[in-house]
């Protein structure tokens, strides 16, 4: 194939190198440049090939209200957006409001994907022509020129974009090394589900031992950069969708190697549960260590790696600033105390938190649950998670009944739901005003790989292992519920699959909640028709003689439709493109 002469490139490209507690914006100057220009025979440093790498990166993921202004979880029964009479694009979601040919470009990102997957394999055409005298250390400890982990970074990029497209779309056009231009004949077929779950897992494979490594050699710079075991989670997760019900069993429809695969294999579950429980042996606290659960749960998403945060295994830096607490913060604040609450989780998920003991609200030994003091006695990542009434923020003990300060319904906007979002945010419980915080997008962590292995293993084997328990166990004891006398933090003895897939799943919901798992979970386990029969619920708080009285209450009803299990293939590609399936039932 020819080489493509010009590029044009746009301004303002976020860089990660150098990576520190501050930001770090260089721009490429809006200019054209030649393939020779970017991936230069005479740099030895490859000062431009660099920052093209750079403007991959850039298009991984900053999903903090990084839909249309909102958390994917407010197209979940885990939270409503404050700005529902605007009809977001997060409510078109929930909603169903869409179709091939009128997408919610914000989370669908079919060209975006395929835009990224085609500058990575213009860097790993190119990338070897650059005569780096710098060096770093691969995987297995060797000195290698720097082109080298380029490549594999571009490579484990390229994957996660596949990844990416496979969860909203099911199998899609693998393109391989391919660069197309102008004139080129694209009227590629799309690939069948299962040589996109190949091709993810044989790519990562390929590439993890030329990746650095954790602990890296040089963090400050390094940091964000795609690492072997970044690799390896990306590989659980990958596995872990494979081998879940939507794919394996209970496809959409029967025999269409395109969104699933044509039978059930229980194998399948075990591949997943394989692959996390070689991490697990690898990295925790079986292997090296190198990850465990963070004694702080609040830390784990505004500290970067470090003793303190042995959990984080790859994220994206979002800033030293304070977007996010100006964007999700409590309403009735003003200045440099603003909020504009626009995330508020649902009654479902704060019913979803167990009590303090671990059990199910209504079924503690010890604590029982009062509908008048809902929030009394709860697992503590409630509090992390959500903030609600009588919660303590910036000094100052929240007040979110009907008209309150915090809920000054009569403004016009107000907490749909009488909550607002906690996680993520920075510690400003005693604060009197918001200062520049850390943040960071975490695409993996060290829980998440736990709860992959728990779910996996537990399908694949008849009734729960030790093994199993001790995941849930571990999660619950860090969150700071209760052991109890038996030490099971709340779990049954004896329990069957079906019990277990229950309790994981709750615990997912809980310790992964704004994470963007839940709106993939639920479409996975092929659950959201259930789901979705139940509205999603706030809580009216009302204040009577000086004393609040809750009622939970019915906001929105959002039936879920079998073809939303996966999105439309944009009409547009369809149209051109005779060899391109449109998804069942689109």
């Amino acid at each position: 194939m020819k080489r493509l002469k010009y590029f044009v490139w746009i301004v303002c490209i976020i860089f990660f190198t150098q990576l520190s507690c501050t930001d770090n914006y260089e721009s490429l100057p809006v200019d054209r440049f030649t393939d020779e220009f970017v991936f230069s025979t005479t740099d030895s440093t490859g000062k431009q090939a660099r920052q093209f790498l750079n403007m991959i990166y850039e298009q991984l993921p900053n999903r903090h209200n990084g839909v249309g202004g909102d958390y994917l979880e407010a197209a979940t029964d885990n939270a409503l957006s404050i700005a529902l009479d605007d009809e977001p694009d997060v409510y078109k979601l929930l909603l169903g409001r869409y179709t091939a040919s009128n997408r919610i470009n914000s989370d669908m990102k079919w060209g975006e994907y395929y835009s990224a997957i085609r500058k990575a394999n213009i860097l790993i055409k190119n990338i070897d022509v650059v005569p780096f005298k710098s060096f770093y250390t691969d995987a297995l400890g060797n000195k290698r020129p720097l082109n080298a982990s380029m490549k594999a970074e571009a490579r484990f990029l390229r994957a996660y974009f596949y990844f990416q497209l496979l969860q909203r779309y099911g199998g899609v056009p693998l393109i391989g090394d391919q660069i197309f231009g102008l004139g080129d004949d694209l009227e590629l077929p799309r690939n069948t589900f299962s040589d996109c779950v190949d091709y993810i897992v044989d790519e990562i494979e390929e590439i993890k031992d030329s990746l650095r490594s954790i602990p890296l050699e040089y963090p400050e710079e390094f940091a964000h950069t795609a690492t072997r075991e970044a690799a390896l989670a990306l590989k659980t997760r990958v596995l872990l969708f494979a081998a879940s019900p939507l794919f394996n069993g209970n496809t959409l429809e029967e025999g269409n190697e395109l969104v699933g695969y044509p039978s059930y294999s229980r194998e399948r579950w075990k591949y997943a549960a394989d692959a996390a429980r070689s991490f697990m042996d690898s990295y925790g606290e079986n292997g090296r260590k190198t990850f465990g659960l963070a004694a702080d749960f609040r830390k784990i998403f505004t500290n970067w790696y470090g003793g303190d945060n042995p959990e984080m295994i790859f994220f994206r830096n979002t800033g030293n600033n304070t977007g996010l607490e100006t964007a999700n913060g409590p309403l009735g604040f003003s200045g440099i105390r603003l909020g504009n609450g626009r995330t508020n989780p649902s009654q479902n998920l704060v019913n979803a938190f167990p009590m303090k003991d671990g059990f199910a609200r209504g079924e503690s030994p010890k604590y029982a649950y009062n509908p008048q003091k809902p929030y009394d006695n709860r697992d503590p990542r409630l509090d992390y998670t959500v903030l609600h009434n009588g919660s303590n923020w910036l000094g100052t003990q929240l007040k979110t009944y009907q008209g309150g300060p915090n809920n000054p319904a009569a403004t016009g906007q107000y907490s749909r739901t009488s909550y607002y979002m906690r996680k993520f945010l920075g510690n400003f419980e005693n604060a009197d005003q918001y200062g520049n915080t850390l943040h960071l997008w975490v695409m993996f962590r060290y829980a998440e790989i736990l709860l992959n292995f728990a779910e996996a293993e537990n399908e694949y084997l008849d009734t729960p292992s030790a093994e199993v328990y001790h995941v849930l166990f571990a999660l619950r004891k860090r969150a700071g519920i209760e052991p109890g006398d038996d030490n099971r933090y709340g779990l049954e003895s004896n329990m069957t699959q079906s019990e277990m897939r229950q309790a994981i799943q709750n615990e997912r919901r809980v310790e992964l909640a704004f994470e963007e798992h839940r709106y993939w979970d639920i479409r996975r386990w092929r659950i959201a028709e259930d789901v979705f029969s139940e509205p999603v619920k706030g809580m009216q708080i009302v204040l009577s003689q000086g004393n609040p009285s809750y009622q939970e209450i019915n906001l929105v009803q959002a039936p879920f439709s079998e073809r939303r299990y996966l999105y439309p293939i944009p009409y547009s590609e369809v149209n051109k493109n005779i060899n391109m399936v449109q998804n069942p039932k689109w």
